[in-house]
């Protein structure tokens, strides 16, 4: 779908109205010559007519383009329904959604020392550039929501033969799509079966990798027996290493179990991707993933410099 651009408004002093101009420029700083341009993941400012509507109508009073220090006034799109990592786009320009909301600056904003309340805090959004360009009122941008790609990955000579169905990688799925669906995330996933063979998991995951999936994970060979390899070809190609998720996975069930102990799953990223290994055991599934998930949508932001 297609938002309309209805003004562009600019500032030259944080905590003070924008005002409409004739166009903006966006730059790797945001809003070139705006108060809340620079390095940071809050460069661009958005707010929808349907939100300032509201508004108004509780205020009694009619509210200009930019009166709430937004960079854009779109229309067409209740903008606070966005996620971090969804886009806007046209032929000239790209822009990534980094955040939803802010926290209010009270009596440094201008409508909030005037009315006593402000829309933005709940209902702006917040983007960083992606592709600079020009950007005018009358303007259309693309909405194109984030999907999240998972991909999981099989290891088992057994269940790679026939021999048995396997049950921990749906399961991880399952596990996986009820978290992204509870926190409103389009999420999508693909999966592979292979035999207990470190030469075809390295060469997945460095695909995997390449194509930019958000998040993988493995299940089987984190062991210690003969064929279990998957932390030691996974681990040579993580750039970062996060070792406090498994180790209070083996803290938490080890202290009953001493056999979880035995378990050597290792999580880390690789690029932009996270890397999760896991047993094989459908057990060993559900208590690896109470732990992990909690942990996935923040990793995935710190990942993509948005952790806030």
């Amino acid at each position: 779908m297609k938002i309309k651009i209805l003004s562009v408004n600019i500032s030259k002093e944080k905590g003070t109205i924008k005002e409409p101009v004739e166009s903006i420029h966006l730059s790797n700083i945001g809003v070139e010559g705006d108060a809340h341009s620079g390095s940071w993941h809050r460069q661009i400012s958005l707010l929808a007519k349907e939100s300032i509507d509201k508004f108004a109508f509780k205020a009694v009073r009619h509210i200009k383009n930019g009166e709430f220090a937004e960079n854009i006034t779109t229309q067409g799109l209740n903008l606070f329904n966005c996620q971090p990592f969804d886009r806007f786009k046209n032929e000239n320009l790209e822009i990534e959604v980094t955040q939803i909301g802010k926290e209010c600056h009270g009596d440094n904003c201008a409508i909030f020392k005037e009315i006593g309340n402000c829309v933005m805090p709940k209902e702006g959004i917040f983007a960083r550039t992606i592709k600079g360009g020009e950007l005018k009122a009358g303007d259309e941008l693309e909405y194109i929501p984030k999907t999240f790609k998972i991909h999981v990955v099989t290891l088992s000579d057994r269940a790679n033969k026939g021999e048995y169905k396997d049950k921990s990688g749906p399961h991880i799925q399952h596990l996986a799509k009820k978290f992204f669906n509870e926190k409103k995330l389009p999420v999508e996933f693909s999966y592979t079966l292979i035999p207990d063979d470190p030469t075809q998991l390295t060469r997945i995951i460095k695909e995997k990798t390449t194509e930019g999936v958000d998040v993988i994970f493995t299940t089987g060979g984190t062991g210690i027996g003969s064929k279990d390899f998957t932390p030691d070809a996974v681990k040579p190609l993580l750039h970062k290493e996060i070792p406090g998720i498994m180790e209070m996975v083996r803290v938490k069930y080890g202290a009953k179990k001493p056999n979880a102990l035995l378990s050597r799953g290792i999580a880390g990223t690789k690029g932009k991707t996270l890397i999760y290994t896991l047993p094989g055991s459908m057990k060993a599934v559900n208590e690896y993933m109470e732990v992990i998930l909690p942990t996935v949508w923040h990793s995935i932001l710190m990942l993509h410099d948005l952790g806030h």
